[in-house]
Order: structure tokens, then C-alpha cells, then sequence
């Protein structure tokens, strides 16, 4: 994830779209119009097409066979499915790139910790989920595979918009996982860190699991 400005007209419309539809301000189902949007974003219809088909292929959008487009609906099983993708991917990459940290490192991901922590307090679900997200890039990063992070930031957004409005033991398990790891990776255990990181993905997939039953 990353904090830059939008390089283009296009990047920006999908960050605002992918923004909105992250924090529920587009719900599910909602019908997109491309000359509606344009008019309230103030660009034209090309980066809006272009901003609509890229967040398809990021899962966020569906368009129909009779090409009309709707916020793409999160069901329990695909929602499960989204998470059982990010683990395999997240965990390989952090089982690569946690033997490579440094302090440096470690004190980026306490920093995004803070912030991820501090986004929360403040009801910034954008910004606390960007952090979170950041935390474990980070590590990602330092494993020196972009092709995997390339993978991951398809469906980090899918993977938001589950938590974003969810009850605060989804987050909690993050939180909770985050710190824990950044005190084994202090006292030098990085085998206990991906271990731990592991098991934040056994513990979400089973509250997500719950919380949408419930």
C-alpha cells in the first residue's frame, strides 16, 4: 500500500472509488453509472471506464453480461476464500522476508503498528487498514519478491472492506497479533514471529467466519 499522490486522473478515480466502496459508502449492490461519477469527481468518462475496469479485476466491481456494474457483494464463502488466498500468499511472503529484517525494519512496522492502532481510535478504517496493511509489507518487502506483492495488493482492498463496520474483535485480532510478533522479533525469535503470524490468519478466518454468521 502507499501513501504517494496519484500519478494520473485514472489512479486518482480508482483510489476514491476503491475508497468508498472500502468504507461502505458504496454498499454492495450499488448500481455504478460512469457519467454520474464523472460529474461528481470531475473528470471525465475515459478515467472512470478506466478506474471501473481495474477495479474488477481487484474483485471490487462486477460487470454483467449486459455490461452494467454493481459494488461487487461479499458472500460468506467468498469472503472465506478471500482470506484463505491472503494467507497463503501473506505467509509465504513473510516466512521469506522475516529472517531478512533489521532494526530498521522493525521500527517501520512499530510505526505502522502506532498508526494502524491510532486510525482505529479515530474511526479512520482507510488509514488504519493501510497501516495494518503496511505492517506486514514491510516484511513482504524485505523477502525482495515484487511479483508476490504485486499479488497481495489485488485483494489487501477485499480484504479491508470485510473489516471495515466489523465488530471490534475482528480488529482486535490483528492488534493483538501485531504486537505480540514485534516482541518476539525484539527478543530475536523470528521463527516464533511467523509462527504467530500464522496464527492471526487461523484466528481471523474463524471470527470472520462467526461474524458473518452471526
Amino acid at each position: 500500500m502507499s501513501y504517494t499522490v496519484p500519478p494520473t486522473r485514472t489512479a486518482a478515480v480508482v483510489r476514491q472509488l476503491r475508497n468508498e466502496i472500502v468504507t461502505g459508502e458504496l454498499p454492495p449492490g450499488t448500481l455504478i453509472k460512469d457519467a454520474e461519477l464523472a460529474g461528481r469527481l470531475g473528470v471525465s468518462i475515459t478515467p472512470v471506464r478506466e478506474a471501473i475496469a481495474q477495479l474488477s479485476v481487484e474483485g471490487l466491481i462486477d460487470i454483467a453480461p449486459n455490461r452494467t456494474r454493481h459494488v461487487t457483494k461479499v458472500t460468506q464463502q467468498n469472503a472465506l476464500e478471500l482470506i484463505d488466498v491472503m494467507r497463503v500468499l501473506a505467509c509465504a511472503g513473510f516466512e521469506w522476508g522475516v529472517w531478512n529484517l533489521t532494526e530498521t525494519h522493525i521500527d517501520l512496522m512499530r510505526q505502522r503498528q502506532k498508526e494502524f492502532v491510532e486510525g482505529l481510535r479515530s474511526g479512520n478504517v482507510l488509514a488504519a487498514g493501510e497501516a495494518g496493511a503496511d505492517f506486514s509489507t514491510i516484511v513482504i518487502q524485505a523477502s525482495g519478491n515484487r511479483e508476490l506483492q504485486a499479488m497481495l495488493d489485488l485483494v489487501v482492498a477485499r480484504t479491508t472492506r470485510i473489516l471495515a463496520g466489523s465488530e471490534d474483535r475482528l480488529w482486535q485480532t490483528w492488534i493483538v497479533g501485531h504486537d505480540d510478533i514485534l516482541k518476539l522479533l525484539d527478543a530475536g525469535n523470528a521463527a516464533g514471529a511467523l509462527e504467530r503470524y500464522r496464527q492471526i490468519y487461523v484466528d481471523y478466518r474463524a471470527e470472520v467466519e462467526r461474524h458473518l454468521l452471526d
